[in-house]
């Protein structure tokens, strides 16, 4: 029995919850889906999953086999695909994660053309503020704005996310106009909940300030502060992409422009350099030379 559709029949299992689900989403019959399991459990020498009436759970050595299955799907397909004809471009599904914000407002767009391209690809974009597992939940890309990576991750370096501050002008007509940095330790200053302090930074020629802010606002998704921000509730620090239409409209002003947020890196974070799909890789040369090509980000 074909060992690698085994290994995808208990990638399957797992994922879905169960040999019926599998088999439908496979278009295999229940008792095909059983006969692989026993097949892969009698090449591995041990029970991968407790079967019970109710529910379907991983034993102890499926638990440690999984992420190998899930690797050797994904050698499996880059093998397929890397033996397509260059004139044919890449091909094969991507699964992406990315912030909400970054989503929509600036990666959605960027996708489009990306897909227009290369037809023979496609994308499923996962939204998630926090950082992901890439083996646990199959991703092929988390695309993270941060200057705080884990020192064992792979990643690239993409571009580079300028901030600024900002308020409506019904805010500032009621609270006044901060000159410099530590004026906004006295406004209303609309946080991000994934900081237990927050601490805006700020450059200057060759100076730096920092200073502790606080509002009676936070959240852990920055489209809402945004939201706040322009409804009168405070002062934000926003990415540039996020806001640039509503500062050139006059819907936000922009505060303290002698100074400059910390900047952010954008980075592309994945399992391996090694073992790359085509369509990964031209993915990620398409964003970054979207990036490198916008004023916004410059």
């Amino acid at each position: 029995m074909d060992r690698l559709t085994a290994t995808r029949v208990f990638v399957e299992v797992v994922d879905r919850g169960s040999q019926t689900a599998a088999a439908e989403h496979l278009d295999l019959s229940r008792a095909m889906v059983s006969r692989y399991l026993a097949a892969l459990e009698g090449w591995v020498g041990a029970r991968l999953l407790h079967r019970t009436t109710r529910k379907l759970s991983l034993t102890q050595v499926g638990t440690e086999l999984l992420p190998h299955c899930r690797e050797m799907l994904h050698t499996a397909e880059m093998m397929r695909t890397t033996g397509i004809k260059a004139t044919d471009g890449p091909s094969g599904n991507l699964r992406i994660a990315s912030s909400q914000s970054f989503a929509q407002t600036w990666l959605s767009p960027m996708l489009v053309d990306y897909l227009a391209r290369y037809p023979n690809t496609s994308i499923d974009l996962l939204v998630n503020s926090q950082a992901v597992n890439l083996v646990e939940e199959r991703i092929d890309l988390a695309l993270r704005i941060t200057n705080q990576l884990e020192p064992n991750q792979v990643a690239r370096h993409l571009g580079t996310c300028h901030s600024v501050v900002c308020a409506s002008p019904g805010y500032l007509a009621r609270a006044g106009l901060p000159q410099r940095p530590q004026d906004l330790a006295q406004h209303n200053c609309l946080t991000y909940s994934y900081f237990g302090r927050s601490v805006w930074r700020f450059e200057q020629a060759d100076s730096e300030e920092e200073v502790a802010v606080d509002g009676n606002l936070s959240s852990n998704d920055t489209a809402v502060l945004l939201e706040a921000a322009l409804n009168d509730g405070g002062i934000c620090m926003q990415p540039l992409y996020a806001t640039a239409a509503m500062l050139e409209d006059g819907r936000l002003v922009r505060l303290l422009p002698d100074w400059q947020p910390q900047s952010l890196g954008v980075h592309a974070i994945y399992a391996s350099r090694r073992q790359m799909l085509p369509a990964l890789r031209t993915l990620l040369d398409f964003i970054a030379q979207r990036l490198a090509s916008d004023p916004l980000w410059q």
